[in-house]
């Protein structure tokens, strides 16, 4: 029993450390990891693979060295996308993306191969089984159909050889508590550069239960750790409330990356008002980042950085405005991930981070000098443009990328957020990775604990 335990919580950590990799990391880092990878069509959230993910990211490295893995292209994610398809999608969001074009190029050309090989392996066995006496084929046909199979049974012999040698280096892993201990601290190393303060949560609603590969159990834990942060102050929305969280967590992933590392974190707290559009009831004075004090009846959601708490304002969330409402809710959520991830007033970069406040510092300084040309933005945009001091604009920028997404759809504002305003891809780089990796930290260290205590020596 210990042993099935330790295993497959071993695969947990090499494929959650792939997902991170591919986020925020080089392939050259990951490389042994792969070779750990007992599946490497294993399916993520939303039914995603790796192959899924580098496509989505435009991780050109990663798609080609997974391509040569043995990646199925032909596997369909949750909205029936297979590999080829969503770099189709890619390119027609960024046509002027190199990587994605190349991504395109990759998949296809792997997608074509393989299907090339199954036809002709078909009409090998079709002309085999025909009662009619065979007609050899034309001899460059078989050659070519022999070289095809010549060619995928090396490639098996070298992926079950690398497998072989993989599966000896887990069981020599797995077998004492050093070792695994040894593998956790691999894991907080690899996320300290961008981690300055993680919080566990050992004990109450921040126990998680052990890791799981399943989505749908994944997601309801999810959702539940984040029900137990939030008190109805007024009216009764508990179903509600609970819609508006599933919809962050299955509308995008940046949303999603936000609500899986808010729910591990035991200092998070969400006050709602199902009575009023407002939050006026229950925060009468609001001060936002720029100083200035607000009456909070003219605000729908505020995030409370001195108290770690969010306020929204719920009534009727349905229909229509159950997406405006959805929205809010999202920039507050955000804004407080950003204050508890990075430690850094709010700011969406660590302490002493020049290149990532550089690269923040550039894209607001061009958006500034559209405006200053006349260009008109989203109203949240505009918001965060309008502060007075530089860490309100910086915060508010940040966090206009979840609430633009959530607002309008995933896929239509993406490439806004990208060919617009240029902020999508610096967001992903330096916020996702960071909340992704925070929260499969505090994964790994509750796996630990469950192996030991069930008497891993």
């Amino acid at each position: 029993m210990t042993g099935n335990i330790c295993a497959r919580g071993s695969e947990l950590f090499v494929e959650e450390r792939l997902l991170n990799g591919l986020f925020i990391g080089s392939l050259l880092q990951h490389k042994e990891l792969l070779d750990m990878l007992e599946d490497v069509d294993v399916c993520y959230p939303r039914q995603r693979t790796l192959l899924h993910v580098g496509v989505g990211l435009g991780k050109a490295d990663w798609v080609q060295e997974l391509l040569a893995r043995g990646a199925d292209t032909e596997i369909t994610d949750d909205r029936q996308q297979n590999a080829l398809s969503s770099a189709e999608e890619m390119v027609r969001q960024f046509p002027d993306d190199v990587e994605r074009s190349k991504v395109l190029n990759l998949v296809a050309l792997v997608h074509r191969r393989d299907q090339v090989i199954l036809r002709r392996l078909g009409a090998s066995s079709s002309r085999s089984t025909d009662h009619v006496t065979p007609v050899a084929g034309p001899e460059c046909d078989v050659a070519s159909l022999k070289s095809s199979v010549d060619s995928l049974r090396r490639e098996m012999k070298s992926l079950v050889r690398q497998l072989s040698s993989s599966l000896e280096e887990l069981k020599a892993q797995v077998c004492g508590r050093d070792t695994l201990l040894h593998c956790l601290e691999e894991a907080v190393t690899s996320t300290a550069e961008n981690v300055t303060s993680i919080n566990f949560g050992l004990s109450g609603e921040a126990s998680l239960s052990q890791p799981t590969s399943d989505p749908a159990r994944a997601r309801q834990e999810c959702v539940d750790a984040m029900m137990r942060k939030t008190r109805i102050v007024h009216g009764n929305g508990v179903d509600g409330m609970r819609i508006l969280y599933e919809r962050l967590y299955d509308g995008d992933e940046i949303t999603a990356c936000i609500i899986k590392y808010l729910c591990g974190n035991d200092r998070v707290k969400v006050m709602v008002d199902f009575e009023s559009e407002r939050i006026g009831r229950m925060k009468g004075k609001v001060v936002y980042l720029d100083g200035i004090q607000w009456d909070g009846s003219q605000w729908c959601s505020f995030c409370d950085f001195e108290s770690e708490t969010v306020y929204l304002g719920a009534m009727d969330c349905s229909g229509v405005r159950e997406k405006f409402v959805c929205s809010r809710l999202a920039w507050a959520l955000s804004q407080l991930s950003l204050k508890l991830v990075f430690d850094n007033e709010g700011r969406p970069y660590s302490k002493g981070d020049v290149e990532r406040e550089s690269d923040w510092m550039r894209a607001l300084e061009e958006l500034e000098e559209r405006k200053k040309r006349g260009e008109g933005f989203h109203l949240s945009i505009n918001f965060a443009l309008n502060q007075m001091l530089q860490l309100a604009r910086i915060n508010y920028l940040a966090a206009a990328v979840p609430l633009i997404i959530t607002e309008c759809g995933s896929t239509e504002e993406r490439a806004i957020l990208q060919h617009d305003y240029h902020i999508l891809s610096l967001y992903s780089d330096s916020v996702v990775g960071t909340l992704l990796a925070s929260a499969k930290v505090g994964l790994y260290l509750l796996l630990t604990l469950f192996s030991l205590h069930y008497g891993l020596h």
